[in-house]
């Protein structure tokens, strides 16, 4: 689930969630599970894999799909959620982040993902994506660099 809300970042006027995409990458783990072959990485490598492609498709999909909110779904009640001011500073901050991690290169940024939003140690990341150790030490130190770089100029006047 951390690993689909990293990667799908703010999808608005859209029905697909972060909750929904892992619940499709349980229901794909279990179906092919019964034909997976340990090929000596390890099994959360096969997991992350199928999580990529079902986001991928994911977000294929919401931008296929039109968003329109139909009449019959809105209420006249009070919403019990947060106001609507700090959920749109949520917003923000949230798509300016996603902004961030997609100007790092796509190995930087899954390693970012695997290692930050996931918490996965070192070694896992590397079997996950098929690279070495020390490749994804190399890439976690330049993106992060990258990052405090991007910080000033896209983060800008953003309070925490």
């Amino acid at each position: 689930l951390r690993y689909c809300l990293a990667r799908m970042g703010p999808v608005r006027g859209s029905y697909v969630t972060a909750e929904d995409v892992a619940q499709e990458v349980c229901l794909t783990v279990l179906r092919v599970l019964p034909r997976f072959q340990d090929q000596g990485r390890p099994f959360g490598a096969f997991v992350y894999g199928i999580a990529a492609r079902k986001v991928s498709e994911a977000a294929r999909a919401v931008r296929r799909r039109p968003s329109q909110t139909s009449l019959e779904t809105l209420t006249d009640r009070p919403d019990p959620a947060a106001g609507p001011e700090p959920l749109a500073i949520a917003a923000d901050l949230s798509a300016r982040l996603h902004r961030m991690l997609g100007r790092l290169s796509p190995i930087q940024r899954e390693v970012i993902i695997l290692r930050v939003a996931v918490g996965l140690p070192t070694d896992e990341v590397a079997a996950a994506l098929a690279v070495s150790a020390t490749r994804v030490r190399v890439a976690q130190h330049r993106a992060l660099k990258r990052l405090r770089a991007l910080a000033d100029e896209i983060l800008d006047g953003v309070t925490p």
